[in-house]
């Protein structure tokens, strides 16, 4: 239990709830544990969870219309691995949700989740998550059609670190929009010019 109040404290910033709201949310999530390619959510099925990740990485995939693998998110520590439509909707995945690590997780039921709504400051921290992860997604798509590869790969660097470091070349190219070539050529270049 103390493990997961440390863990879940730090997400929820304890000094904005009251203690007994902070109980009661804590009491909501379930730890689980997830080996390398096991799959928070799958595609095709309709998402009954969403999880916070203590450690690991995860992705979110799709298959493209010529059959190739394409990263459309990377999830590490503290990051929500949810799909957004699906769990609130109960609409079925259109993506894969995949561990590229193990993990350890804390899953939340959307019936359990619902029941939190009524404490203010949990309300609150969902919307402040869901509007970031929108500017995230939106500033991705904009980034994919408006930036320059290596802009992008620098920007990926920069702000997810930790990604770059345990995250397979070919998963970060797909991401970037871009081949694994021209992955490995930008890396050359920059690590060149150091």
């Amino acid at each position: 239990m103390m493990e997961e109040q440390h863990f879940l404290k730090r997400i929820f910033n304890v000094e904005n709830f009251k203690e007994d709201d902070l109980n009661t949310i804590l009491s909501q999530y379930r730890r689980v544990e997830l080996g390398k390619n096991d799959y928070f959510i799958e595609e095709g099925t309709t998402a009954g969870y969403y999880y916070f990740i203590e450690s690991g990485f995860a992705r979110s995939y799709i298959i493209d219309l010529e059959g190739k693998d394409i990263t459309t998110k990377f999830f590490s520590s503290t990051d929500i691995v949810i799909d957004w439509h699906s769990y609130f909707f109960k609409t079925k995945c259109r993506e894969q949700f995949q561990a590229i690590t193990a993990c350890v997780a804390w899953k939340i039921t959307f019936a359990n989740f619902m029941k939190l709504f009524s404490i203010e400051a949990f309300r609150e921290v969902g919307r402040s998550r869901l509007i970031n992860n929108y500017f995230e997604l939106k500033n991705h798509s904009v980034s994919i059609i408006a930036d320059p590869a290596k802009d992008r790969y620098l920007h990926l660097l920069k702000s997810k670190p930790d990604i770059m470091q345990n995250v397979p070349l070919k998963q970060i190219a797909t991401y970037l929009g871009i081949t694994d070539t021209s992955l490995s050529r930008i890396r050359k270049e920059i690590a060149e010019n150091k």
